[in-house]
């Protein structure tokens, strides 16, 4: 998508927590293509944006979660998308987020990921982020949660750190790598995934250059 001079700016900044069904450290960021057992790509995201807007609207503060089932690699498309916010998201503010999550007002990832995926839903309910970096999680009210910690040696049982640095990603630079457990049942998609891939990172999402 072309960024005209009519289209709409916007920007949001703030924190991801996300979780798929891949091994730890999903190699879709080296490869392309998952590591989950039937060449799926299932995940739930959850993003806190700390600083955000688009156009006049302010979308700072929010809380909200993605839902992902794709059939195969992300690349491949034809995969459904649920997106949850609280009931507090005005519909101004819905209408943006919908127009910047499917790629319609472009800027990465969304321009990209936006063709992915159709929208199987929106669902209003209250959304909890428990951040606490590599041991962080969310919930939401009638939808499901996830969980993450550190993966641990395998040896000792210590703590693991570890952190992908991708100077070229498009969603993410620099993730920190830990395996996480979620569960999800929403608008017929069921996940439910146990020490699996889990991600936590910054993001600064734009179409402004």
């Amino acid at each position: 998508m072309t960024i005209t001079e009519t289209t709409t700016a916007w920007r949001l900044r703030g924190k991801g927590y996300e979780f798929c069904n891949c091994q730890p450290g999903c190699t879709c960021n080296f490869s392309g293509f998952p590591t989950s057992p039937d060449g799926s790509c299932k995940a739930a995201v959850a993003n806190h944006i700390i600083e955000g807007h688009c156009g006049g609207i302010d979308l700072s503060g929010i809380d909200a979660i993605a839902i992902f089932d794709w059939p195969r690699a992300i690349h491949d498309g034809g995969g459904k998308a649920i997106f949850v916010v609280p009931p507090a998201v005005s519909d101004e503010q819905l209408d943006c987020m919908a127009q910047i999550f499917t790629g319609q007002l472009g800027g990465l990832p969304w321009s990209i990921l936006g063709t992915t995926f159709e929208v199987a839903g929106v669902v209003r309910t209250e959304v909890e982020i428990d951040d606490d970096g590599i041991n962080s999680g969310f919930r939401a009210e009638g939808v499901g949660e996830a969980r993450g910690s550190s993966l641990k040696n395998p040896v000792t049982g210590e703590e693991h750190a570890v952190a992908i640095d991708l100077d070229q990603g498009f969603i993410w630079k620099r993730g920190d790598c830990g395996q996480g457990t979620f569960h999800i049942e929403t608008e017929g998609v069921t996940l439910d995934f146990t020490d699996s891939n889990w991600i936590y990172y910054d993001f600064d999402w734009t179409n402004q250059t």
